[in-house]
């Protein structure tokens, strides 16, 4: 895999299509890009390749963060019994589906959340008082998702993959059309100079919705804990909530480092990488990998578009691979299919350098919107 640049970079994917390389290769060609690299679920994306990370220095740019900011996973340890949670699983699934709006759907009332402190512009304001707080709490589609699972010592955890909703797309949608400077949200490698007007309320905004989809993780495991313990005894452990976004922008040592579906992977930093709905997440240790940019991977990246795989994959392999775990199997989940998904198990096996596993938590019920 040739790179037509001078500038350091590392690709850790074993598998990856020509379109991911191309994007990756034009976003190094940037004048203001120092340092890149390609995770081991790299796939081509939006402007950026998913699963790559690319430092730049004195320019941020939304597109390099994506529609979803601050989408990313939490993981609660639990002292609930993984044998009770098994037999009351569909009871359970049942209780989450009711209690947290899932796909399009949000609230039906505001969530509490004080914000207050959390610096904002106008505008992320007006996109926020349109229905923000009946957002929060709520899991969306695609590949979000809730998952209740044992790791190998019986410990049940809680895992969730959710972002800012709507309220992140929109806030995105707003700083792409200025850095496009045509007012459309068109695709490209367009930023903002971090010292001027636009780059500094957009780095404003970009930490507001950060809060806002940990929030958003936090209430619905606060509600999913509470579907446990009406069917369960125990309780989540909340000191050792662990929350790590994987579509951010952050300064570390002069440089803006971008991550477009890759996780912060700083040494000793918990992180959470999930790989499918029959495979489970993993519970990792950072390595603080400097060649990768302290990231490793957000997943375990596709194979199939959503659209390749509902039209090439089937319900009968979909149904039976996934014997044993409360799930939507249904043919409007098959682009969710563990066969549209690259193994995970072959990805972890290529980020040895990058994280150290703690934990596979393996899913009991899965809840998809």
């Amino acid at each position: 895999m040739n790179i037509n640049t001078d500038k350091p970079y590392k690709i850790f994917a074993e598998v990856l299509e020509q379109e991911a390389l191309n994007q990756f290769e034009s976003a190094m060609q940037q004048d203001f890009v120092v340092r890149g690299a390609l995770m081991p679920d790299a796939h081509a994306g939006y402007s950026l390749p998913i699963g790559a990370v690319v430092a730049t220095d004195g320019v941020i740019l939304p597109s390099w963060v994506g529609y979803d900011i601050g989408c990313g996973m939490c993981a609660l340890p639990t002292t609930f019994e993984a044998g009770e949670v098994k037999e009351k699983a569909k009871a359970i699934f049942d209780g989450i589906y009711k209690a947290v709006p899932v796909g399009f759907s949000h609230n039906q009332k505001n969530t509490e959340w004080d914000y207050s402190g959390l610096p904002r512009t106008a505008k992320m304001q007006e996109i926020f008082d349109k229905n923000g707080l009946r957002q929060i709490g709520s899991l969306g589609g695609g590949n979000h998702f809730a998952e209740v699972g044992a790791d190998e010592t019986g410990k049940v955890w809680v895992v969730i993959h959710s972002g800012s909703r709507g309220i992140g797309h929109a806030a995105a949608s707003h700083y792409m059309r200025l850095a496009s400077g045509d007012g459309k949200a068109r695709e490209g490698h367009l930023g903002f100079d971090v010292n001027e007007t636009n780059g500094i309320n957009y780095i404003a905004d970009l930490g507001f919705c950060l809060e806002l989809a940990l929030e958003n993780r936090r209430e619905i495991m606060r509600r999913i804990e509470t579907v446990l313990s009406a069917n369960c005894s125990g309780a989540g452990d909340w000191d050792a909530l662990i929350n790590r976004n994987h579509n951010h922008a952050e300064l570390k040592d002069g440089l803006w480092i971008h991550r477009k579906g890759a996780t912060h992977a700083e040494a000793g930093m918990m992180g959470v990488i999930p790989g499918n709905m029959r495979d489970g997440s993993f519970i990792v240790r950072g390595k603080g990998n400097a060649d990768a940019l302290w990231s490793s991977s957000h997943g375990a990246g596709r194979v199939l578009g959503r659209k390749e795989a509902q039209r090439t994959l089937n319900m009968e392999q979909f149904t039976g691979t996934m014997s044993g775990v409360v799930a939507l199997v249904t043919a409007e989940t098959l682009d969710e299919s563990p066969f549209a998904y690259k193994s995970i198990f072959d990805v972890m096996r290529q980020q040895t350098e990058m994280v150290e596993v703690v934990a596979h938590v393996k899913p009991l019920l899965n809840i998809k919107g």
